[in-house]
């Protein structure tokens, strides 16, 4: 190097760098220092200094590429960096550096650990650490992506707090929560409740927070104008949050709310706005389980949100015909109110009297006795069946290690047997379970007779759904009716009620006795 490099004209190029990893090298100042120090050992002219702010991610970087134009006029024909990852991480660049080699415009990349000469292997080393750098930078991003998205998935909000919250910043990472700023949080919610009575603009809270309040940021500045129209937009404050912006990924955070949803709707109005884009996916309990009376499609619901010019907002769920058999359809919707109201006076008209629960376990009991014996036999006669079955399995097993029959024909035969032995198994079981299954039957008509109207009442989405779907599948909507056929679904209980009236007022006892002989003789209890 020190016979020719009076000859060559170097750049020396520095690069500032904010990224994660080299935030452990030398300083700028510190760089530029140890390379004059080789360059004067080397005895390695420098004609210029340049340092770029930009990162070496993205082609583009204004000092990089004026470094490059003076070596392709012939102005420099040498550089020096640090490392070749401060050159480039980004294929664009890299490929211009190579093609300066190649045009024999660059002679010489120079670092403190080796020198780029214009050779092949020279160049092809170059670009490969040129590449590895940025297949590094690469898997770094994704790394970190994926590390914000689950974040993200556990509601942990994955950036810098909004004003009135506070990163924590002693958490393990990763979990790092977001928390109210004891500090701002209540000055921010007074802001909020002054936007919502109407009487106040956003300069005007401005004003008030700044000059009456004394409101400081985090950094001891002023609350800005720009940052009191972003709180007000916000759907952070109501505690959901969009990742990435634009992605239409919304999740929903831990951090604690400082207003409610229909706070955040009416301050959007109140704006001139009609809010930020926010989850469009709604869950309506009773879809998929009600068909249409007129034409046989399903019946969809969806949601209506009214705007009153007093800033009230009431939201309103329809249930209506897909109308996707017939266009045609002249069914109507009907209001979630209304409907849920139908289906809690049919689970009001479903009552299984503590008598009938108490006959029925009886003679469930009264019958397994009955059925002892010969459901001793049967058991007895499968457990044989099935010993048999495991003894012609070994036998084929040994068939196949003499070698008596083929491979091919041992698996035909086990195939065979297998499936008869999987029968037996479920049979034997069936056996066992059947009168306990029974019981557990009963006792679950019983509870969901006795709870379902207060538990419909009462539930949330899943609960109402759950118990909707119990009635049975044969739903059906018309004309704003809600048509449900119990017979298949639930014991009838209205076919013994006549008989249980004239009895009436039951008397422990002849009249109890007289009931389940009743109940004993009715066709229908039996059937079910």
């Amino acid at each position: 190097m020190k016979q020719e490099n009076n000859k060559i004209k170097y750049l020396l190029y520095v690069r500032k760098s904010t990224e994660s990893e080299d935030r452990q090298i030398l300083s700028i100042e510190s760089q530029i220092n140890e390379m004059k120090k080789m360059a004067q050992k080397e005895r390695l002219k420098i004609i210029a200094i340049k340092i770029e702010a930009k990162s070496a991610k993205a082609p583009g970087r204004p000092i990089f590429n004026e470094a490059l134009d003076n070596i392709e006029n012939e102005e420099a024909n040498g550089l020096i960096v640090w490392n070749p990852d401060r050159l480039s991480r980004n294929s664009v660049d890299t490929g211009r550096l190579i093609y300066l080699f190649d045009l024999g415009k660059l002679l010489e990349v120079v670092t403190p650990a080796q020198v780029f000469r214009n050779t092949p292997n020279d160049k092809f080393l170059l670009n490969l650490l040129c590449s590895q750098a940025k297949l590094e930078n690469d898997n770094k991003s994704l790394n970190v992506k994926r590390g914000l998205k689950t974040k993200a998935e556990k509601g942990l909000y994955p950036g810098p707090a909004p004003t009135g919250y506070i990163n924590d910043k002693y958490a393990e990472k990763g979990n790092k929560k977001i928390k109210i700023d004891p500090d701002r949080f209540n000055l921010i919610r007074k802001m909020f409740d002054l936007m919502l009575t109407g009487n106040y603009t956003p300069p005007k809270i401005l004003k008030i927070a700044n000059e009456e309040w004394g409101f400081r940021t985090s950094k001891n500045k002023p609350l800005a104008r720009s940052t009191i129209y972003y709180i007000f937009t916000r759907s952070f404050y109501y505690g959901m949050f969009e990742y990435p912006r634009g992605s239409g990924n919304w999740y929903k955070g831990t951090h604690k709310k400082m207003i409610s949803e229909e706070e955040y709707d009416k301050i959007q109005i109140l704006l001139g706005r009609k809010g930020k884009p926010r989850p469009k996916k709604h869950i309506f309990a009773f879809t998929g389980l009600i068909r249409c009376g007129e034409c046989g499609a399903m019946i969809t619901a969806e949601e209506k949100i009214k705007y009153q010019k007093n800033g009230n907002i009431h939201h309103y769920v329809y249930y209506h015909c897909t109308k996707k058999k017939d266009p045609n359809c002249s069914q109507g919707s009907i209001r979630k109110e209304n409907l849920e109201a139908q289906i809690v006076k049919v689970l009001d008209s479903i009552i299984i009297p503590p008598e009938i629960h108490d006959f029925a376990l009886k003679w469930f009991k009264n019958e397994n006795q009955k059925e002892v014996s010969s459901r001793n036999t049967i058991l007895k006669s499968r457990q044989k069946a099935y010993r048999a079955i495991l003894k012609r399995i070994d036998g084929l097993i040994d068939m196949r290690a003499d070698q008596e029959i083929t491979d091919v024909e041992f698996k035909q035969k086990k195939s065979v047997l297998l499936k008869e032995k999987n029968r037996l198994e479920k049979a034997l079981l069936d056996t066992e379970r059947r009168v306990d299954r029974w019981l557990e039957i009963v006792d679950e008509a019983f509870i969901f007779a006795r709870d379902a109207k207060y538990e419909f009442e009462n539930g949330g989405f899943e609960k109402k759904r759950e118990i909707f779907s119990k009635l049975g599948s044969n739903l059906i909507l018309k004309e704003k009716k809600l048509e449900i056929d119990l017979k298949n679904t639930l014991m009838p209980m209205r076919a013994v009620s006549e008989e249980e009236k004239r009895l009436e007022p039951l008397k422990i006892g002849k009249n109890k006795l007289e009931i389940e002989k009743i109940y004993s003789q009715s066709p229908r209890l039996l059937r079910r």
